[in-house]
């Protein structure tokens, strides 16, 4: 079994890499614009010190790898407005996440991320067929950036986002033959955000990542609960189909996006940021910014497994409804009061008036 894994893995790494290189450079100043606006988007690329696009950045991608400019490519930006409400969507049952066996798990710096090898005891129920865990790796931002996710909800991104990636082993014989059918891979995605707490399950991992700093290096994990790296509401999240989020950028992904996110500490994340090299020697360059900007969503429906609860107001016009109706109902209050107040004097007056005429009816 050990065998088959390593087999899969090295299959694995040759269909990714296609004997090409490839890298993030050039999506920084496209993630930047996504955060200035339109008109300041030039002036701020051109007076920071973002890199400039390279020759082997996602713009490249579709040279070496040409599925990298398909139309169903891989995150997206989901609008909850626009999704589609799916009451016949299963509920996502994992099998084997919490008991991974007592081998240890692989960690590796590849370069791109830190990846986990994962065994095939574990894997997902909900789907058409079974779906084998392989590995699951890792996406982040760099300090002082607002995000690091790939998938974005209402255009908002998170600090980072874990993908655990399986494939349908009922259909296919081994992973990269199912990377490049049809929904052959099953990817769930996790949007992570900074929470006040440590999180111990996410420890696992980032305290190892100074076992592997620099590219290429590995590293052991103890088995632990996989189960507690993802949100406790499984049953809500979004579903639509895509492709994998870097070369050879395969459209055979079904991808399941949760709703609620993961959380770790903001120590967790600096260590994140802060500990891994993409290069073996030097110069060497800090893995950050590994993260795809969201693709264009086309012709695709975004099916949802939960029904949104969507509100008509933004904050600020909630609050400022909020204050206006608190400010109606302390008018209405005064003038009721002003209103009772007037009426018992006007019948305090009517008493003093009749007790006044009877007091002369009787002095006749």
């Amino acid at each position: 079994m050990l065998l088959f894994t390593l087999l899969l893995e090295v299959i694995w790494i040759l269909a990714a890499d296609g004997g090409q290189h490839w890298t993030y450079e050039g999506e920084l100043e496209n993630q930047h614009c996504l955060w200035a606006s339109e008109e300041n988007c030039s002036r701020s690329i051109r007076d920071s010190d973002l890199t400039l696009p390279g020759p082997h950045g996602p713009d490249h991608w579709p040279d070496s790898y040409p599925e990298c400019g398909s139309n169903a490519q891989s995150p997206i930006n989901i609008q909850t407005q626009s999704v589609t409400f799916d009451p016949e969507l299963p509920a996502l049952q994992p099998h084997g996440y919490d008991q991974p066996g007592t081998k240890p798990l692989e960690l590796h710096n590849n370069g791109h991320t830190v990846q986990l090898s994962l065994p095939p005891t574990l894997h997902l129920e909900g789907f058409s067929g079974k779906y084998v865990a392989v590995q699951l790796h890792l996406h982040w931002g760099q300090k002082g950036s607002p995000g690091g996710s790939e998938h974005q909800i209402n255009s908002e991104a998170t600090a980072a986002e874990l993908h655990i990636v399986h494939y349908d082993s009922d259909s296919y014989e081994s992973l990269s033959e199912a990377a490049q059918r049809p929904q052959g891979l099953a990817v769930l995605g996790i949007l992570i955000e900074v929470g006040e707490t440590k999180n111990p399950a996410y420890e696992h991992i980032l305290s190892r990542l100074h076992e592997i700093r620099h590219k290429d290096q590995k590293t052991s994990v103890p088995p632990f609960n996989v189960t507690e790296l993802l949100p406790p509401r499984l049953e809500q999240y979004f579903r639509y189909n895509g492709s994998l989020t870097t070369p050879p950028c395969y459209q055979s992904v079904l991808w399941t996006v949760f709703n609620q996110r993961a959380q770790i500490s903001i120590g967790q994340l600096e260590k994140l940021r802060e500990t891994l090299f993409s290069t073996q020697e030097e110069p060497l360059t800090l893995l950050v910014q590994n993260h795809r900007v969201p693709q264009p969503l086309n012709q695709r429906i975004v099916l949802a497994s939960f029904i949104q609860v969507r509100s008509l107001y933004t904050t600020g016009k909630m609050l400022s409804l909020g204050v206006g109706i608190l400010f109606g109902c302390l008018c209405l209050l005064l003038a009721v009061y002003f209103i009772a107040r007037k009426i018992r004097k006007k019948r305090l007056g009517n008493q003093k008036s009749v007790v006044f005429t009877s007091a002369q009816a009787t002095e006749a």
